[in-house]
């Protein structure tokens, strides 16, 4: 669902659901619904109840429910706009706290393309970050088998289909793998079936949790594309690997490239990009859960936390004005900031700086 859903903080689950399957006429109109607390009524019996029998099957299949007014909602999602009002899942909401990579590409790759992907997938969970992908066959298949090849296995997979609907159905024993080692996930509830439309729509999530998209072997016409575009939209980084000039296969990425788009020959490219260290130093979830965390100095030594108050909460659009900072940059410091422990999520999406 596409909509602005800040009047969602005082509705039940089931209302909250109910709205993520209105049709796409109500929806338009859905922000003057909320400010006018008109929308349990608006919704209808109908809506509720199938709602309802979602939940009831969603507890029965083991399937978690978060929603944007939550405070395990990923954080990186949280912008108005284009976010999902609901995200069901397989697995642990944690593997969305770390910072998180995705890493996309042809479903048709070629040995070397599987390689290279297995390989980023393989050294950057190694380094403590999250590898997302789409689950599709080839490059992101190889890129969630390669992450979970570690001792960590962080990894995300996010669907264009319910989460206990396997696309391609090949893939029902790797996606139990990752709901184990880490998450599975998607806008759409149990028991939907893959169709065309929403896996372009489902590239939004993959880059909107990531800080950066990494793209191996995309041709001009590639799926990969979609995500790359939905990335620069929403200002995370976008890294192609280069690979032959011949066959084809390539020449989406190397246009990205033509335009600005960083290039990667391995993980520590993408670590740099996104100045998160090399991997000559102690992985970073091991630096952040057990040992050293992230620099954060307090009070006037960090120009965010120094425009919040502890024990007041914040929202995005607050922060925003007050620090100056870009959208993309603000949730970048916000996840350093939560995970040094230095800020806390509470409930609508806020902030809150801790003692």
């Amino acid at each position: 669902m596409r909509a602005d859903t800040s009047g969602c903080a005082s509705m039940t689950l089931d209302e909250i659901l109910a709205l993520s399957l209105l049709p796409a006429s109500v929806r338009a109109g859905l922000p003057d619904l909320l400010r006018s607390g008109d929308v349990p009524v608006r919704l209808g019996l109908p809506y509720v109840a199938r709602a309802r029998q979602m939940i009831d099957r969603a507890a029965r299949a083991g399937i978690g429910i978060v929603t944007a007014g939550d405070p395990g909602y990923p954080a990186a999602l949280l912008p108005p706009g284009d976010r999902p009002l609901v995200l069901w899942y397989r697995g642990d909401l944690a593997a969305l706290t770390a910072p998180a990579v995705a890493v996309v590409g042809s479903r048709a790759a070629t040995a070397a393309g599987l390689e290279i992907a297995a390989q980023l997938g393989r050294d950057l969970a190694a380094a403590g970050i999250t590898v997302v992908s789409g689950l599709a066959r080839g490059v992101d298949s190889a890129a969630h088998r390669g992450a979970l090849s570690t001792s960590t296995g962080r990894t995300a997979a996010v669907l264009g289909s319910g989460v206990d609907v396997p696309y391609p159905r090949e893939h029902g024993a790797l996606i139990d793998r990752i709901a184990t080692a880490g998450i599975v996930l998607s806008e759409y509830p149990p028991g939907t079936r893959p169709e065309p439309f929403r896996f372009p729509e489902r590239n939004r999530i993959i880059s909107g949790l990531s800080r950066a998209v990494v793209i191996v072997e995309a041709a001009e016409r590639s799926g990969s594309l979609i995500t790359a575009r939905a990335a620069l939209d929403q200002g995370r980084e976008v890294l192609v690997v280069p690979g032959n000039v011949l066959s084809g296969r390539n020449r989406g990425g190397h246009a990205l490239i033509r335009d600005g788009a960083g290039i990667v020959e391995h993980a520590d490219d993408v670590l740099d990009a996104l100045g998160l260290g090399r991997h000559g130093q102690a992985p970073l979830g091991d630096r952040w859960s057990g040992g050293t965390k992230p620099c954060v100095t307090g009070g006037s030594g960090d120009s965010l936390l120094a425009r919040m108050d502890p024990g007041v909460s914040y929202d995005l659009d607050a922060l925003a004005e007050g620090s100056g900072l870009a959208p993309a940059r603000l949730l970048t410091r916000l996840l350093d900031l939560e995970l040094a422990g230095a800020i806390g999520r509470v409930g609508g999406g806020r902030f809150m700086r801790l003692p």
